[in-house]
């Protein structure tokens, strides 16, 4: 859920578990762009489809084996543990700024593990290795380049990330 630059890093290490699918949710058509480009194979823009009915095809109705939260608000947590199969996980990567409701008269029979946490360095070493072996290609979370100079327009770039497709923006000296 969500295909920003914390969503495409999810769908970029998910696919180092070899699923059978990775799908991305998102309200923008960029977004969900950059995502395919990154590995998801079946894309759901919110408001144009139903990501309900796409996992239940998917997985024979039975639910998502993980669904990642990587938006940070209520409404996406709320959906990420509606799609997730009995005995599934949801990992909780979005950082909230507002209470998020857990339905437990729905979810204490099935029996699903929710994780939570913030970046931490247990994983750093390991994923600077797959770096520079080439594993994890992160140049492609760049798509904009500025000059110092145009410090502003990068700063507007990124602010309106649904129209120009940004993820991350690099300054550098001209």
């Amino acid at each position: 859920m969500g295909a920003g630059p914390i969503g495409l890093a999810a769908i970029t290490a998910a696919r180092l578990f070899s699923p059978a699918h990775v799908v991305a949710v998102d309200p923008a058509a960029s977004r969900l762009e950059a995502a395919s480009r990154f590995g998801a194979d079946v894309t759901v823009r919110l408001g144009d489809g139903s990501p309900a009915d796409v996992i239940a095809e998917l997985s024979d109705g039975l639910g998502a084996d993980v669904a990642i939260e990587a938006v940070g608000v209520p409404e996406s947590f709320e959906l990420c543990t509606s799609l997730v199969r009995p005995g599934g996980r949801v990992a909780n990567i979005g950082v909230h700024g507002k209470p998020a409701t857990l339905h437990l008269e729905s979810l204490w029979s099935k029996n699903i593990t929710i994780t939570t946490g913030l970046v931490d360095t247990y994983s750093t070493a390991t994923l600077l290795a797959m770096v520079h072996s080439g594993q994890l290609a992160t140049h492609q979370f760049v798509t904009h380049r500025f000059g110092l100079e145009e410090m502003e327009e990068a700063y507007d770039t990124f602010g309106d990330a649904a129209v120009t497709g940004a993820l991350k923006v690099a300054l550098a000296r001209s």
